[in-house]
């Protein structure tokens, strides 16, 4: 079900639990300011999620609030992560969803790297 984005954080969604370790996950990735892991309903042959240490809605929340060493160690995380898991050579894309119409579903940033297949056109049509 599709969030709406401009409500504040809830420190109960999924990925905040993650986060804690009070749900696992297969992480491939973490540092001071993301932790990657494998998607649990992959849509792709590769499909990891990147999402930041700090309490953000959506990217839209993340741009305004997070400080600028979040933002440049987020953004490092999601190529490192694209880089180690050998993403870069065939392509892959990146997707981050922000609200109702876009269909976000949890209430915490992340991003989508998709990858081992070629993925077609942007949007459905």
């Amino acid at each position: 079900m599709p969030i709406d984005a401009t409500l504040p954080y809830d420190p109960q969604n999924i990925f905040a639990r993650i986060l804690r370790d009070e749900i696992p996950s297969n992480r491939v990735y973490e540092d001071n300011y993301a932790i990657a892991f494998h998607d649990i309903a992959p849509v792709a042959p590769t499909h990891i999620l990147v999402i930041p240490r700090g309490a953000y809605v959506s990217w839209d929340d993340f741009s305004a609030r997070a400080s600028e060493a979040e933002i440049a160690g987020f953004v490092r995380a999601v190529g490192k992560v694209a880089r180690d898991n050998g993403l870069v050579a065939a392509g892959y894309r990146l997707l981050a969803n922000t609200g109702l119409h876009a269909g976000q579903e949890v209430p915490h940033l992340h991003v989508h790297l998709f990858a081992g297949q070629p993925l077609g056109p942007m949007l459905a049509r």
